[in-house]
């Protein structure tokens, strides 16, 4: 059964939380590269372990891209643990690998653990690729396996909405 049947059939099925695999691992080199943060200000408390990055804020890890109004990230021994993004919707943007399309998303709040390869979407959180989109109050993704998760278990009032598009047929040229 291929991929977007079985989705369609755990759908159909009223399943409350929806797992899907798009194949392709993304870009080993992401993990290792660095975090660059650009935005209009940025303060760091040393006494809370925070640096907070205000106004039109771009981040970058590899081919990850966080685009936010504000960032807000945490730090556990000198390492950034945890980055918080807000925004009118945060986006972000990742090539899986080479010559794939890539993976998009946003929400009004998202949470990425770079040890964990971990980005979680919250409150109005869409991700797509290609011919599916996936829409629900959260989304984890993983970035190194590209493994996407919508909706929450314990509730069934927390819906999640996916939509798989046909592929557009290619029209025959004129004069064939």
């Amino acid at each position: 059964m291929k991929q977007n049947n079985k989705l369609a059939f755990i759908v159909a099925c009223g399943c409350l939380s929806v797992l899907m695999s798009v194949g392709v691992c993304a870009l080993e080199t992401d993990a290792e590269q660095p975090i660059t943060i650009d935005s209009n200000t940025a303060t760091y408390d040393d006494g809370t372990g925070t640096s907070i990055y205000m106004g039109n804020v771009v981040s970058v890890q590899g081919s990850i891209r966080v685009n936010s109004d504000k960032l807000v990230v945490y730090f556990v021994n000198g390492d950034a643990d945890k980055l918080v993004f807000t925004g009118n919707k945060a986006k972000f943007k990742q090539t899986p690998s080479p010559g794939s399309e890539d993976i998009t998303g946003e929400a009004m709040t998202g949470e990425f653990y770079p040890k964990k390869n971990l980005l979680v979407l919250i409150s109005e959180a869409t991700v797509w690729q290609g011919n599916a989109t996936y829409s629900s109050n959260l989304i984890e993704y993983d970035i190194k396996t590209s493994l996407v998760k919508a909706g929450e278990k314990s509730s069934d009032a927390k819906r999640v909405h996916v939509v798989l598009k046909p592929k557009t047929k290619t029209q025959p040229r004129s004069g064939q």
